[in-house]
C-alpha cells in the first residue's frame, strides 16, 4: 500500500500555508500534494499540529446537533485526544467535493467555532496513516461495515490486516449507537473479530442517543446547512 506519510509531513504543510492561498492549498489537497488543511475557529484554544487526537469523520452536509453532541461526549470518555471533525473531500464511491463545497460546509465549523481538518483521504486504513495515535469516532454502522469482509474483496484476512494495520499505528475506534435497518444498534451487537476486540470501545446508549441524520435533514429542508440544525 503506498503511504500518504510524505505528505504530511509539517514542513510541506506550513510551505502551502504560507505560499498559496486557500483556493491554491485546495487544489494541492485534491491533488495529493498534501493531506490536509485544517480551519481552527476555536477562540483561545491552540490547535496542536500533531499528537493524538479525536476524530469524527463524516460529509456534514449538514453539520447538526447530533453531531456535535457526540463529539462532546466521546471528548468526555478519551480525554488524552484533540476534539476534532474531519471531512474527506475525496469520497469512496461519489465525486470529490468541489472547492465551493468544500467552503460552505466548513463555513458551517466558523459558524459554531469548532475544529474542521480537510482530508483527501476516505478510508479509515489511511486517515490513521495521516492521524497516528488518534481515536476515531464512528457509528455502528460504519464499525458493522469495517469488519465485514465483504468490503475487503469476501477476504477475510484482508480484513483483519488492514485492520491490524491501524491497530499498529495506535488508532483505535469509539463507536456510538446508529439505527441500522429501523433497529438501535450499539457495539455489543457487532460480532467483532476477537483480535480487533480491543480496537473498539462503546459510548453508552446512556451518554448518546440521538436518532437523526443529515439525510433526513436535507430531505426535510431541501438541503440547507443551517449549523443551529
Amino acid at each position: 500500500m503506498e503511504s500518504v506519510r510524505e505528505f504530511c509531513d509539517d514542513e510541506v504543510i506550513e510551505e502551502s500555508e504560507e505560499s498559496y492561498d486557500e483556493d491554491q492549498q485546495l487544489e494541492q489537497l485534491l491533488s495529493g500534494q498534501i493531506c490536509m488543511k485544517v480551519y481552527s475557529f476555536e477562540k483561545g484554544i491552540h490547535v496542536p499540529k500533531s499528537g493524538r487526537r479525536l476524530i469524527l469523520s463524516g460529509s456534514f452536509n449538514p453539520l447538526h446537533k447530533g453531531h456535535r453532541k457526540l463529539l462532546e461526549v466521546a471528548s468526555s470518555i478519551c480525554k488524552d485526544g484533540f476534539p476534532c471533525f474531519e471531512i474527506p473531500a475525496i469520497n469512496a464511491d461519489k465525486p470529490p467535493l468541489t472547492l465551493k463545497q468544500i467552503k460552505d460546509r466548513v463555513e458551517q465549523f466558523d459558524a459554531v467555532g469548532k475544529t474542521v481538518i480537510i482530508t483527501n483521504q476516505p478510508y479509515f486504513y489511511k486517515k490513521a496513516e495521516i492521524f497516528p495515535d488518534s481515536t476515531f469516532i464512528i457509528g455502528a454502522d460504519t464499525a458493522a461495515r469495517l469488519i465485514n469482509p465483504k468490503y475487503y474483496d469476501n477476504n477475510c484476512e484482508r480484513m483483519l490486516e488492514v485492520l491490524l494495520g491501524v491497530k499498529q499505528l495506535g488508532c483505535n475506534f469509539l463507536v456510538g449507537g446508529r439505527i441500522v435497518d429501523n433497529t438501535f444498534k450499539v457495539l455489543s451487537d457487532l460480532d467483532v473479530p476477537e483480535q480487533l476486540r480491543d480496537m473498539f470501545m462503546s459510548i453508552p446508549e446512556g451518554l448518546f442517543r440521538m436518532d437523526i441524520s443529515s439525510t433526513e435533514i436535507r430531505e426535510k429542508v431541501g438541503g440547507c446547512t443551517d449549523p443551529s440544525v
